[in-house]
């Protein structure tokens, strides 16, 4: 009888991979022993939080109330993809010195920055366990649009439905992006922009943020508008513009799980048929 092909054997612990690279971005890929990659992750995803704790004179918790100010105040922030940079930070700035300050001139800049450094070690932390247990099917390995699913579920970060345009999904990419920015327009619209302050709505800005640029975008242009009177359907505005952010996590778990799929050569056909049927329909 042939003998067997041996399986390749995991390079590390999923896990162990995944927690450490929460902590401190690229520790988990140096525990596979990838230390070249692991100092690159360390120095984009720190250096990112250091620039917008730089811009941002570390006081972005300070524009929490008192009454919603405690220890697990950041949990629910974008920062907490980098959780080690912002337990240091709430070490080292806290709430501040208890004495009104005035914000710095790029104070929202700073903010975009911090929190965009959670998302991306979230990414990070997703590609460090796909590597641990995948050592030996590179996320590179595989046709057009294939790709690595951590980059493409950042891709779908950044432009709802990009992660399905470079997977050749075309269709659902165009719907995804239509049905989520246009569910954030009508949020915006709806509270007649003031959605787009983390200072007004600290948490519910958290949940918008995860809409990638159309969300930066509209606020860097649009945003911390003066309201002359009350938005009559000023709430409803609010939370379909945090829920537009939400979904676009399940868009990015979706791309994320089908690039999987791919890299391991099981969506072949479906893949093949739903790139085909748009084209049949011609």
């Amino acid at each position: 009888m042939p003998r067997a092909t041996p399986q390749p054997r995991p390079a590390g612990d999923p896990n162990v991979a995944v927690l450490l690279t929460w902590f401190l971005p690229g520790a988990g890929h140096a525990y596979l022993g990838r230390m070249g990659f692991a100092a690159l992750a360390f120095g984009v995803v720190e250096g990112l939080y250091a620039l917008g704790v730089w811009f941002s004179g570390g006081m972005f918790l300070e524009i929490l109330p008192e009454e919603m100010r405690g220890r697990f105040a950041g949990v629910l922030t974008p920062e907490v993809g980098n959780l080690g940079a912002l337990l240091y930070h709430v070490g080292q700035y806290g709430y501040g010195t208890g004495e009104p300050r005035p914000w710095p001139p790029h104070m929202d800049l700073g903010m975009i920055l911090t929190a965009a450094s959670g998302v991306l070690n979230a990414m990070l932390m997703s590609r460090a366990h796909l590597d641990a247990r995948l050592p030996s099917r590179g996320p590179s390995s595989g046709g057009r649009g294939s790709g690595d699913p951590a980059l493409l579920a950042l891709a779908t970060w950044l432009v709802p439905g990009l992660g399905h345009l470079l997977q050749g999904r075309r269709l659902r990419g165009v719907v995804v992006f239509g049905l989520l920015v246009g569910l954030f327009v009508l949020g915006c619209l709806l509270a007649q922009g003031s959605n787009l302050s983390r200072e007004r709505h600290f948490y519910y800005w958290a949940g918008q943020f995860l809409l990638g640029l159309p969300a930066m975008v509209a606020e860097a242009v649009h945003g911390h508008p003066r309201l002359e009177r009350d938005a009559p359907y000023g709430d409803a505005g609010i939370v379909l513009a945090c829920v537009s952010g939400l979904l676009n996590v399940l868009v990015m778990l979706e791309v994320y799980s089908f690039g999987e799929r791919r890299l391991s050569g099981e969506d072949a056909a479906p893949a093949r048929a739903e790139r085909a049927a748009p084209e049949a329909g011609r």
